[in-house]
């Protein structure tokens, strides 16, 4: 691949994998548009684990409390908050794996038409800013300070159900289809379940990463079983790109949605889901 491909796609995938705005979206659109191949399983697997790569690191001590306590865990105990909020992570997965096997990789490239991609674009998209202003028309205070917002978050897990972590998980399989966005859809659940933004945006981050790391294990053995030779050195540029650039997206983020909410993304939707269509008819 050129640098430039490799560069650019790395950007995308960091861009989009944390922002409501679908990042499967956005890859497929950014291959049509600009005419280029599929840059095949292997980049697939890099960029996915470069951002993996980003959410943990970011995450790095809400996941290794996670994993510490639900370790602790033995059977007849009664679970903590952070025991239950780990259960609710591993359940919410569930629901994107089955549907993932049924749609399988024919049912995947099948729903990459721009138009599919539009329409998600600016549906879902609608959706989270209704989501985002019945949030703000609640009793529920948004938090200012940084200290605050993760206190917040992490007030609300502590009452968080499994039956809620469920509906999320519901919600994550529609992310499946391009343009609809994984963690816009999660969000998009958490604020009509009564979730705050600040632990809408936290629980979606953390409930990509066990989705990421079964995507990167797809794509591994998918690509055991490849005949095509893998460049290493297009694959180490573009994990290193998409793992920088992905924690200053998560930290832009989780700043623009404390101060100002989803607004901003649900406008850029929308525009890019009418170019879409737009560009769709002109190509004929």
């Amino acid at each position: 691949m050129e640098l430039l491909h490799i560069v650019i796609l790395a950007l995308i995938q960091a861009l989009t994998e944390f922002l409501p705005i679908s990042s499967s979206g956005h890859l497929a659109l950014a291959s049509q548009l600009f005419g280029w191949d599929y840059q095949g399983i292997a980049f697939d697997l890099a960029l996915h684990f470069g951002t993996l790569l980003a959410v943990v690191g970011y995450f790095r001590d809400d996941l290794f409390a996670l994993a510490r306590e639900v370790l602790r865990w033995r059977p007849g105990r009664a679970m903590n908050p952070m025991q239950k909020l780990g259960l609710g992570l591993g359940l919410a997965t569930v629901p994107a794996v089955i549907v993932g096997l049924l749609m399988g990789d024919a049912g995947a490239l099948l729903l990459r038409h721009p138009v599919v991609i539009a329409a998600n674009l600016i549906v879902f998209g609608v959706l989270l800013w209704i989501a985002d202003r019945k949030t703000r028309d609640t009793r529920f205070q948004q938090a200012t300070a940084s200290a605050d917002f993760v206190e917040d978050a992490q007030a609300v897990f502590s009452r968080m159900t499994l039956r809620q972590a469920l509906l999320i998980g519901c919600a994550q399989a529609l992310a499946l289809v391009p343009g609809t966005s994984r963690s816009g859809i999660t969000m998009t659940a958490g604020l009509f379940l009564g979730l705050t933004r600040a632990a809408a945006a936290r629980y979606s981050f953390l409930l990509s990463v066990p989705v990421m790391i079964l995507a990167v294990v797809h794509s591994l053995w998918e690509l055991r079983h490849g005949a095509a030779a893998v460049a290493w050195g297009d694959m180490a540029i573009g994990a290193a790109i998409s793992a920088v650039a992905g924690l200053g997206v998560i930290h832009l983020f989780l700043g623009v949605i404390r101060r100002v909410g989803v607004g901003p993304f649900v406008l850029y939707r929308i525009a890019l889901g009418v170019f879409v269509l737009g560009w769709f008819l002109l190509r004929g």
